[in-house]
Formats: structure tokens, C-alpha cells, sequence
């Protein structure tokens, strides 16, 4: 369930099924205030807000009482992990200040614990404060006005100069004028004590490494772009306009600038190479397909070389089948294309040709996508995929979807994660 793209274990639980009947799979690892917020934000896009106010103020107490859970567990041992290939010995004194120094940072990072799926390194970045921003809007959408301005304060208490959310709160206290005194809507209780602890949790925090002689860096734990950046996952900035009475509409919070302008068709260098289709014939961006970028005899080539050089499982130590149990996966490098070249195993033409494909290759997709600076890659495989016989009946698998070496795709929460054992360094930068 933290992998839902691993082909090879969803096969491996549909046999299962099989042979056990009709049976109900429970997510052992599953956080249930991590799963109420999920289903909010699905009905919150569906705008069906009064489920999601449902959804989302029950992931919110159940937020709270994991983070009292949470709390609670740091209190036990710790272990000193920067100490254990000494002989470090403390005194008293300096036992008692090394455990309590660990347990306040436990407690510190209990906002990380608590906003990461299971299976996942990464946190959901802005995880508690979403939720007030998705409520106050959803609160406006059915009418409640109070409790709207109660979320939008509550949100402000993390984020104080947010332009939208300011302009939301100060719409939402003049629909309220005439009926009440909109001063007399507080940010909630609950969040107002956890962010006054937090903080101070980070002042101790300071002040002992300080002292200690060591260096502490706060992390950012209410980051503003949060886990989603379409129009609905940040609802903030709403704007009256006198048409038939205010008119509320939705805008996109401000995303990062990229470093650089993603551009594309430029000259594909060789008269021979043909083009098909680009970004957004593919629904995406920076793709493109070309054909005839090696000839009819450069492939048959290369396929000779592969019978040579070839081993079962490379690259994914060793592992035969590491995409699909119905197909057996060989590959080969560049570098042991040439080693076997000048060991004379190959002919060292064939081995000589695989890099300068590979080197054609990166030269056509710099020039295309019109790059500032120069493509390196990282890594280049040549592989084969057969077919194992027996194992291709019922077959419902792809033998190698489209995705991303450098992050882990999280499809429900729409977002490609930066973390191991994605190799997050395979980047153009």
C-alpha cells in the first residue's frame, strides 16, 4: 500500500486472494488521522464540504490526540547514536542533560512523525496548518461563517503574513459585522498550545547548543507550499466582486519560480532522427518521441553485442525479475560494454557503438529541450526483457510503466516524493 506501483508484490497479493477466497486487506501501518485527512481533501475536491468538514475535523482530533501519544513515547529510553563508536562514558550530570536534550528533540520532531504516511521518509510538508486552511473555506462554502474565521485565525497562527488568508479572514469578520463582533473569534485552543510549545521546544533547543558547543538548524516544519498545488488543494484567496452580490472565487497560491524557463523544440541535430510527438501530445512535460534515431542495422547491432555482455538482474543486485515475476530482466552498462570490447569478449566496434547511441542521444534531447547548460547522464543501461513461458496467461502488468527514477510517486496525495530508494540525485539541475 506504500508502494502501489510495485507490480511484482500486487501480483503477489492478488495470488494470495486466490488462494485464500474473499478476503478484506487492512493496512497494519495505517495512521487514521492520515486517512480521515485523505478522505477530506477527496471530498473537498468533489466540493462536497460538508463531508469534508467532517473528515478533516475528525483528522484533526485525531492529529492531537497522536501527538499526546507521540509526546508520551519520547519519555522512554533513547539511545546516543552520535556516541556509540566511543568510549564515551558520562557523569551524572551530563547522562541526565544527554537524555533530556534527545526527548525534547523527540518531542520537537513529533510534527514530522505525525505528517508522514506510513511507508514514507518524507512529511506531508504544512500538514496541520492545511487543514485549517481547507476548513475555513469549506466552513464559508456551507455557510458558517464563524467557524470559517475561527480556521482562517487558526491557519494565521502558523503562517501570520499570508496575504490570501488575511484577505479571506478580514472577508469573512465583514459578513459578520451587524450580527456579532467578529474580535471575539479565536484561533482554536488546540493549536494556539502546540504552537506555543513547539516554539518553545525550539528555543530550548537553541539554547542548549548553544551551550553545548554544537550546531542546531530549525527545520522548516510549516513550509507554505504544501502537499498539493492545484486551485483546490490550498483554498485560500477569496475576492468579492458586485455581481448579483459577492462573488467568491478560488486562486492558486503563488508557486516557486523554476531556475529555469522549460522550453522546447529546438533542432534535432541529425537529418535522419523523426519527430512524433512532444510535451503535450504525451500529457506532460519535457518528453518527446523520435524515431529513427538509430538505423535498422545499428539495432540489429547492438542486439548482438547485448547476447555478449548481458547479465541477468543488473543493476537491481541481482534480482532476475525486479519489475515483473512474468519476465526475466538482463542489462549492461557503457563501461562494461567497453571493458569487454577492449578485453576482447566483443568487438570492440559493437561495444564502441553503444556509447556513441547513447552520447547521439544526450546531444539530441539537450539541443530539443534548447538546455542553458550541458545534460550529463548519470546512468545508461542496455536492456532486455524476455518473456518468461508458463507465466504470460492473465497477464495484467506492464512490463515497465512510465516513471520517475528520482522520486517515489504517491498518487494519492498527487505528489512525486524526493526520498530514497528513488535516486534522487538523477536530476538537470
Amino acid at each position: 500500500m506504500a508502494n502501489p506501483e510495485h507490480m511484482e508484490i500486487q501480483q503477489d497479493i492478488e495470488n494470495y486472494k486466490t488462494t485464500a477466497g474473499k478476503v478484506s486487506l487492512v493496512d497494519r501501518e495505517a495512521k487514521q488521522h492520515m486517512e480521515d485527512y485523505s478522505a477530506g481533501v477527496r471530498h473537498y475536491d468533489k466540493e462536497e464540504y460538508e463531508l469534508a468538514i467532517d473528515f478533516l475535523e475528525r483528522a484533526l482530533k485525531g492529529y492531537y490526540s497522536e501527538d499526546e501519544d507521540c509526546q508520551i513515547m519520547c519519555e522512554g529510553p533513547q539511545r546516543f547514536e552520535e556516541h556509540e563508536y566511543l568510549e564515551y562514558k558520562a557523569g551524572l550530570y551530563e547522562a541526565i542533560a544527554d537524555h533530556y536534550m534527545q526527548v525534547l528533540a523527540c518531542k520537537h520532531d513529533c510534527v514530522r512523525e505525525l505528517a508522514t504516511r506510513s511507508g514514507r521518509i518524507s512529511p506531508i510538508e504544512n500538514f496541520l496548518p492545511l487543514h485549517y486552511d481547507y476548513l475555513q473555506f469549506a466552513y464559508y462554502r456551507v455557510g458558517d461563517y464563524v467557524k470559517a474565521l475561527e480556521c482562517a485565525k487558526s491557519y494565521l497562527l502558523f503562517h501570520p503574513d499570508d496575504e490570501d488568508v488575511l484577505e479571506n479572514a478580514s472577508y469573512y469578520e465583514g459578513l459578520l459585522e451587524g450580527t456579532m463582533d467578529p474580535d471575539t473569534v479565536k484561533p482554536r485552543k488546540e493549536a494556539k498550545t502546540l504552537l506555543r510549545r513547539h516554539k518553545l521546544e525550539s528555543h530550548l533547543l537553541q539554547v542548549a547548543a548553544a551551550g553545548l558547543g554544537y550546531t542546531y538548524t530549525e527545520p522548516n516544519y510549516w513550509n507554505r507550499y504544501g502537499a498539493r498545488q492545484d486551485e483546490h488543494s490550498v483554498p485560500s484567496s477569496i475576492s468579492s466582486e458586485p455581481e448579483d452580490g459577492p462573488r467568491l472565487s478560488l486562486a492558486k497560491k503563488p508557486m516557486p519560480k523554476p531556475d529555469r524557463e522549460l522550453k522546447e523544440g529546438g533542432p534535432l541535430l541529425y537529418s535522419d532522427v523523426k519527430f512524433v510527438y512532444n510535451s503535450q501530445q504525451l500529457n506532460g512535460t519535457q518528453r518527446v518521441l523520435l524515431d529513427n534515431v538509430i538505423s535498422e542495422e545499428q539495432c540489429r547491432e547492438l542486439h548482438r553485442v547485448a547476447s555478449g555482455i548481458m547479465l541477468a538482474g543488473d543493476g537491481y543486485r541481482g534480482k532476475t525479475s525486479p519489475h515483473t515475476p512474468n519476465e526475466r530482466f538482463e542489462g549492461a552498462t557503457v563501461l562494461k560494454a567497453l571493458k569487454y570490447g577492449y578485453e576482447g569478449r566483443v568487438p570492440l566496434k559493437s561495444a564502441r557503438l553503444f556509447y556513441d547511441i547513447s552520447e547521439k542521444a544526450r546531444r539530441i534531447v539537450e539541443s530539443y529541450f534548447m538546455l542553458n547548460s550541458t545534460l550529463y547522464f548519470s546512468y545508461t543501461h542496455l536492456v532486455c526483457r524476455t518473456a518468461l513461458s508458463g507465466q504470460q496467461e492473465r497477464r495484467n502488468d506492464l512490463s515497465h510503466p512510465i516513471h520517475a527514477d528520482n522520486c517515489l510517486l504517491d498518487p494519492e496525495a498527487n505528489e512525486c516524493w524526493k526520498e530514497p530508494p528513488a535516486y534522487t540525485f538523477r536530476d538537470y539541475r
